[in-house]
């Protein structure tokens, strides 16, 4: 058998060449920074059909156990603070203005919201009600789940995990190793749901959702007392689940500061009244 170094090898050799061969960018515009080339294997449209799906299935969850937009109230609320914030999109996509945008609320005590790929959003009544949040932090929260959708995050995700095994397959078989066979399905959607993303993912979704929640009139100061009641307000300091691969609280908030004077003039463009 080859040494384990040289598998590695033939591996990292693969990957580099499906990265050549298939780097773009989901996104352009905007005044933050969300332009960077991405590896992306899978189609836009294989992934947002799987989306759709999960997100069918969630719902149909959600009303067996009587728990899908019970709180007609909230659900106006957040669905309100979309209608707002959805056009703004076309600033990083133009094409994101025509997606199947959907918009739900769960009643549960869970932290948590998503927006998955193609626009299909989701809150959880309890990151609402515990944290006592307000509309424009509300924004600030659907602005960065938007912002995974339009940079294709997930997608990203996918096609990470795709090439990895992918190459290690390839770079088996060729060194004699084995036939290297995966199941790059079951790997993609499994890297769907779990919707955790990279550090750098994050901070990009921060940058990108502060933007959009600014241009739709909801004040980006109330991305600092977002994270502000983060800190203090749920389980001694720690972040909610579905943040629990992002960067540190006090983090965030230093890049929300130093935003600030970029963003606030499309905040004082928009807000509603001027």
């Amino acid at each position: 058998m080859l040494p384990i170094y040289k598998l590695i090898a033939a591996a990292v050799t693969v990957a580099a060449l499906s990265a050549t061969a298939s780097c773009q960018s989901t996104t352009s515009g905007g005044v933050v920074g969300a332009d960077r080339q991405q590896l992306l294997l899978v189609s836009s449209e294989e992934l947002n059909q799987m989306a759709a799906k999960a997100y069918n299935q969630l719902q149909a969850e959600s009303v067996k156990k009587g728990v899908l937009n019970t709180d007609a109230a909230l659900t106006r609320r957040v669905r309100a603070i979309a209608t707002r914030i959805t056009p703004q999109t076309r600033v990083f996509r133009a094409d994101a203005p025509g997606w199947k945008w959907e918009v739900n609320t769960i009643t549960s005590k869970e932290l948590n919201a998503f927006c998955m790929p193609g626009g299909k959003i989701m809150f959880y009544s309890g990151l609402i009600q515990n944290l006592k949040l307000s509309d424009d932090e509300i924004a600030v929260v659907m602005g960065h789940e938007i912002a995974h959708a339009l940079r294709e995050h997930s997608r990203e995700q996918v096609s990470q995990a795709m090439a990895a095994q992918a190459a290690i397959g390839i770079g088996a078989a060729l060194l004699g190793v084995g036939d290297g066979s995966a199941n790059l399905a079951g790997s993609a959607y499994e890297a769907l749901i779990a919707t955790r993303f990279s550090r750098n993912d994050e901070s990009e979704a921060d940058r990108i959702g502060l933007e959009l929640s600014a241009r739709a009139g909801y004040d980006p100061r109330a991305g600092v007392t977002l994270w502000k009641k983060m800190l203090s307000g749920n389980n001694g300091g720690r972040p909610p689940e579905f943040l629990s691969t992002h960067p540190a609280e006090t983090r965030r908030i230093q890049q929300i500061e130093a935003l600030l004077p970029t963003v606030m003039p499309l905040y004082e463009a928009a807000r509603p009244g001027r």
